[in-house]
């Protein structure tokens, strides 16, 4: 694991297909039987907008094998080659000057001899950071919203397709079939080869026995169309990564991967799940399983060179 506690799929990222980010891993099996009425109307008097941004803010991961500068002030990460991807800040709260803090983040990027730089402006965002990328210059990239759910009630019938089958991930054949789905759904990364697979297997098994969560895949047949994971911290599920194949959106697969983690979160002890969705994808999914959005999180490419 990394220092952050959390697995995510080594080719994340946003595609045509995606519904979900970050932020970002068994044998086939059925969903657990954890499900209860939505009580509409009632997760604004459990879950407080306060709550939800302390949960998400505490969301970090990075994998093992990322280059990392850890301070006080934020968290910058170098992804490994297999991301395909640029660097990111994705912690910033500098306890002193926002420039000046930007400043000592550009200056330590520019060192590994990248040309940009993604700067997430998430919820517990100091004052003035947005408009300071702005002037600087950064283009945006993706906007999120930040879902949650009280799950002390148990979870909706998602009503997921019979056709489907679903999976997690544990052995070579699932990990290479999980990594090809997030590779065409995000539209990005690259499949590792197969050491990778079989360690990120094995490591996904292992979390799935200890409760830790894991990876979810979804079949038509023999074929793998979707995939999501999620990891328990604490009573919290992080629900992360999900996408689709272009070719088989609209037929379930989506509501089949959310079902099959929200039953193991309840079965878990999760009472509250927080996932960062899409706003046209996985939004209208998400709302109708009780899910409320507390706010957006934005990402922005900054120019190095």
């Amino acid at each position: 694991m990394s220092r952050c506690q959390s697995h995510q799929h080594p080719c994340q990222g946003f595609g045509t297909s995606v519904y979900e980010s970050s932020p970002r891993y068994v044998a086939v099996s059925g969903a657990c039987s954890h499900r209860g009425r939505r009580g509409a109307g009632s997760l604004r008097r459990v879950l407080s907008p306060e709550l939800v941004a302390q949960a998400s803010a505490a969301w970090l991961w990075y994998p093992d094998d990322a280059t990392v500068v850890d301070t006080d002030d934020y968290l910058l990460v170098r992804w490994p080659s297999y991301f395909a991807s640029a660097p990111e800040v994705i912690r910033f709260s500098p306890r002193g000057d926002v420039a000046a803090t930007l400043d000592e983040v550009l200056g330590r990027a520019r060192a590994w001899d990248v040309d940009a730089l993604i700067c997430w402006v998430k919820l517990d965002a100091p004052a003035g950071y947005e408009e300071l990328l702005q002037r600087r210059g950064a283009t945006p990239e993706e906007t999120v919203d930040v879902f949650a759910r009280d799950l002390a009630r148990g979870v909706p019938d998602l009503a997921p397709p019979d056709d489907l089958r679903v999976a997690w991930r544990h052995d070579l054949r699932t990990s290479r079939d999980c990594a090809a789905v997030s590779v065409a759904a995000f539209e990005e990364g690259a499949v590792p080869d197969d050491e990778t697979l079989l360690r990120l297997a094995r490591e996904a098994e292992a979390d799935r026995l200890a409760g830790r969560g894991g990876e979810v895949i979804v079949y038509d047949g023999d074929t793998a169309i979707g995939t999501g994971g999620l990891t328990m911290a604490g009573t919290t599920a992080r629900l992360w990564g999900a996408g689709v194949l272009p070719e088989a959106r609209g037929r379930g697969a989506y509501r089949a991967v959310l079902a099959a983690r929200l039953d193991y979160a309840v079965a878990h002890g999760a009472t509250l799940a927080l996932v960062k969705g899409r706003v046209k994808t996985s939004g209208p999914i998400l709302r109708r399983a009780g899910f409320e959005a507390f706010g957006q999180e934005r990402s922005y490419r900054l120019p190095l060179m």
